[in-house]
């Protein structure tokens, strides 16, 4: 299973693929992001040849791009910065983008882990689980400020 649309993945060339595999692959090994430079050393290119294919999936909504570095800011559901959604699995941790990310990376890895959050309402500090499938730690509720079709006209905002 890719941590990628179908979609997606057939609309980009075969070193987009290997570019965006490798940043997944960081997220999931390293709990991090990898640099261009990283990527480029792994997979044996030039780090121009890196940057302009993330600037390419950046473009094509796979990813989004600091805007200072230029290096990865996110790769859904993953985020390369600390944000109020920290999740672990045993001695793994990553960052996710909200908490509908931060579940998903917990179904991503496939594994029992935690989200560590806060209301942002009131402040209260909220603790959600996954074991055996299954969301303990309640009640919250999600909510989505942003309808999905507006996401990507901020989607470091959303």
């Amino acid at each position: 299973m890719t941590p990628w649309s179908a979609e997606v993945a057939n609309s980009l060339p075969d070193l987009g693929l290997g570019v965006r595999q490798s940043i997944y692959d960081g997220f999931l090994a390293e709990g991090r992001s990898l640099s261009a430079a990283e990527i480029a050393g792994r997979m044996g290119i030039g780090e121009a040849e890196v940057r302009q294919e993330l600037n390419n999936l950046a473009q094509a909504h796979a990813l989004v791009l600091q805007a200072e570095s230029g290096e990865v800011l996110m790769a859904n559901p993953f985020s390369a910065v600390p944000t109020a959604f920290a999740v672990t699995s045993g001695e793994r941790s990553w960052w996710g983008n909200c908490i509908w990310d931060a579940l998903g990376i917990l179904a991503m890895v496939g594994a029992d882990g935690d989200v560590a959050t806060a209301c942002p309402d009131c402040g209260e500090a909220l603790r959600l689980s996954i074991r055996a499938g299954t969301l303990s730690g309640g009640p919250a509720i999600a909510h989505f400020f942003v309808p999905a079709r507006l996401w990507w006209e901020d989607i470091v905002f959303t």
